[in-house]
């Protein structure tokens, strides 16, 4: 393997690429710690070593983010607006059957969908920019917490000035998308996948030092020793696939034979990938929010159901929230599921160029067992998911760690695929130049 690291920084192109990878993202970690303008950094700073962060939504939208969201940063909103934009254009080809349609025209129908959802992107940078700045300036940032320095977060809080940050925080967003597409196109993996990865990784210091620091040394290496078997597990169950075989009939055109061929559809144990973790905790961020408005401002006793609300919905260590999340995550997984695999679709495309699963009839029957083979990889997939999630709540009720926990979640999910794929990429460029790869 040492051998292999040594090749590719000896190969001129790869060497470059790679080079190239890590400039940009060296520029994106600078961007995440440059603050704002209008923004009290020291303010800012003394809130976040006086509290933990914030839970829910926000800090899901603050682990993508590299801890920048808190920052109040040029790139506070991170990658979560281009994420939450190509959920939605996904979602969208179900209900627009336009959408379908450019999906479906190859690489002139994909370059419209991309240029909709760099659009929806700007638009949705826009909104959470502007949420962002009234939250800020409402004092509430870092939820309920009696410190002065949290109360005045701006140093200037007049209409231009509002908008002024809002301004620099799209326009920080458009570039992290803009440094994306060079890194695809440029660099080595997938731009926006790979930032998120970096996001993600800067915020693993802190999370195991804050582990440190409260429990101890021997925790720290207990916890240690759990997320290196959760990661060695999580490699195991992303590279898990069930093959169905299909062979293609063989074809006279002219005077050539066309087909015969055997080949397989890989169906992953986790088709949904992260997907589902980020819709259930932002649909468990809605009752939180709804009790937040509901809460009077004058230090009154609040009504029952917010009371029993605040209890439940807004740590994530109340066996309630864990249950509910658990639920929502395997629902979404198979929701997810439904929509990005389309048993029918696969089934007429393998009818129309002569392709059949052995024992299985072309066409309807085809569709049926792609449909019932996925209904049931399903579960396992879903369940998976559920347990790797309701690991960083387990570490907040046991070792005191926040829901950002590194081992577990989206984090975790993200950091080892992410990882794989980029393994693969430069596995693939090492065996284009007749060199032993990274992988054996």
């Amino acid at each position: 393997m040492f051998s292999a690291i040594a090749r590719i920084f000896r190969t001129p192109d790869l060497r470059r690429k790679i080079g190239f990878t890590l400039a940009i993202i060296a520029i994106y970690r600078l961007g995440s710690n440059v603050p704002a303008p209008f923004v009290n950094f020291p303010n800012v700073e003394e809130c976040l070593a006086a509290t933990s962060g914030t839970d829910g939504l926000l800090g899901l939208v603050n682990l993508f983010s590299g801890g920048a969201l808190l920052q109040l940063s040029i790139f506070a909103l991170g990658v979560m607006p281009y994420i939450t934009a190509t959920i939605i254009t996904q979602l969208l080809r179900v209900v627009i059957p336009h959408f379908e349609a450019l999906h479906k025209e190859g690489q002139a129908g994909q370059a419209r969908l991309t240029q909709y959802t760099r659009y929806l992107t700007i638009a949705l940078a826009l909104l959470q920019s502007t949420t962002l700045v009234t939250v800020a300036r409402s004092g509430q940032l870092f939820g309920t917490t009696d410190l002065a320095a949290c109360q005045q977060l701006l140093t200037n809080d007049v209409w231009w000035a509002q908008l002024l940050i809002i301004m620099t925080m799209t326009a920080g967003t458009g570039l992290i998308m803009w440094f994306a597409e060079l890194v695809t196109e440029r660099g080595i993996g997938n731009g926006m996948s790979l930032l998120i990865f970096t996001s993600i990784a800067a915020t693993f210091p802190g999370a195991m030092g804050l582990i440190w620091q409260t429990r101890g040394f021997e925790v720290f290496l207990l916890v240690l020793a759990v997320g290196i078997v959760v990661m060695g597990l999580v490699v195991f169950v992303e590279q898990s696939q069930r093959r169905i075989p299909v062979q293609y009939a063989k074809r006279m055109v002219g005077r050539r034979t066309y087909g015969g061929t055997n080949t397989y559809i890989p169906i992953k144990v986790n088709m949904a990938g992260v997907i589902p973790v980020i819709f259930a905790s932002s649909l468990l961020y809605l009752p939180a929010l709804i009790a937040q408005f509901n809460t009077p401002q004058d230090g009154s006793a609040p009504a029952p159901w917010v009371a029993w609300i605040s209890a439940n919905f807004t740590t994530g260590n109340s066996p309630i929230y864990m249950a509910a999340y658990f639920l929502l995550i395997i629902g979404f997984t198979y929701f997810y599921v439904a929509i990005t695999f389309n048993p029918v679709e696969v089934a007429d495309n393998m009818k129309k160029y002569g392709g059949f699963i052995p024992g299985i009839r072309a066409g309807r029957p085809t569709a049926e067992y792609l449909d019932y083979v996925l209904t049931r990889i399903t579960l396992p997939g879903s369940l998976y998911l559920g347990l790797i999630a309701l690991i960083p709540l387990i570490a907040l009720a046991t070792v005191g760690a926040n829901q950002n926990f590194p081992f577990g979640g989206a984090s975790i999910l993200i950091i080892v695929g992410v990882g794989l794929e980029t393994v693969k990429q430069i596995d693939a460029q090492l065996q284009q130049r007749h060199y032993e790869g990274l992988l054996r």
